[in-house]
């Protein structure tokens, strides 16, 4: 999947160990298709450097001192770049990994075949996914030995629940084998807004934003369900509202 010249993809990686980052970059410097703008070694330090350099690719560790892969993804929010990939020794992060957007996770030690499976999700993301329309207007939901159809209108908000995804629909919930990855860039994103790894809401259904007594702010639906709102999703979904300010409860 060859780029013209001018238009490679942007590569930053993020690791605490200087040997990992070496590897990694080895195998990076192979393809043509690659612009490596900078290597970092910490959470902290990649906040700065995915802000000011745009990458379109992260290759990023889970588990860093201080502040951890997931931490950079939350404290990013919408600066998040389109396409990360995880990287850790260590298996028990991966539907973690998944549920807060990573679209792949590389589990050390990885061969070639598998950096080369996971760069190419990668490239084929970033080449398609910046332009692609949502065209999702209904999903199809199985259960009770039937198969049915549900108009996304219908939603009123979305969670994560292991490997599906827990679609909430007036008194009716519906299980849909679907990541939330998959489900938040196949919805219209002029209806949908993700406020939490594990939590999509539909905006037509948001009442407002509320801090609550524990100083954290949630996000409130006309049928009173009140949803936890992370840090990373915030701003966006502050903008998208137009509103500047929560309400104190």
């Amino acid at each position: 999947m060859s780029r013209e010249v001018g238009t490679r993809i942007r590569t930053l990686v993020v690791d605490d160990e200087p040997l990992a980052r070496t590897n990694l970059i080895v195998l990076l410097r192979l393809d043509t298709d690659i612009e490596i703008v900078g290597e970092c070694g910490s959470g902290m330090e990649s906040l700065a450097a995915i802000r000011n350099k745009k990458p379109d690719l992260v290759f990023l560790d889970v588990q860093m001192p201080g502040c951890d892969g997931f931490d950079v993804l939350e404290l990013l929010g919408s600066d998040a770049p389109p396409a990360i990939i995880f990287v850790t020794a260590y298996d028990q992060y991966a539907l973690k990994a998944f549920e807060a957007g990573a679209l792949d996770y590389l589990l050390k030690p990885f061969d070639n075949a598998r950096f080369d499976k996971a760069l190419d999700r990668a490239k084929e993301r970033i080449l398609r996914g910046k332009d692609r329309v949502p065209t999702t207007n209904r999903l199809i939901v199985k259960g009770a030995g039937r198969v049915s159809f549900l108009s996304v209108a219908e939603i009123d908000w979305i969670e994560a629940a292991d490997y599906y995804a827990c679609l909430h629909a007036g008194t009716k919930t519906h299980l849909l084998r679907r990541s939330m990855s998959e489900l938040e860039r196949d919805l219209d994103p002029s209806m949908f807004c993700r406020i939490h790894r594990s939590t999509i809401v539909n905006l037509e259904r948001v009442r407002g934003l509320t801090i609550g007594s524990d100083g954290k702010y949630e996000v409130a639906l006309k049928n009173g369900t009140i949803l936890r709102l992370s840090r990373r999703y915030r701003k966006q979904l502050q903008s998208r509202l137009g509103i500047k300010q929560p309400i104190r409860t």
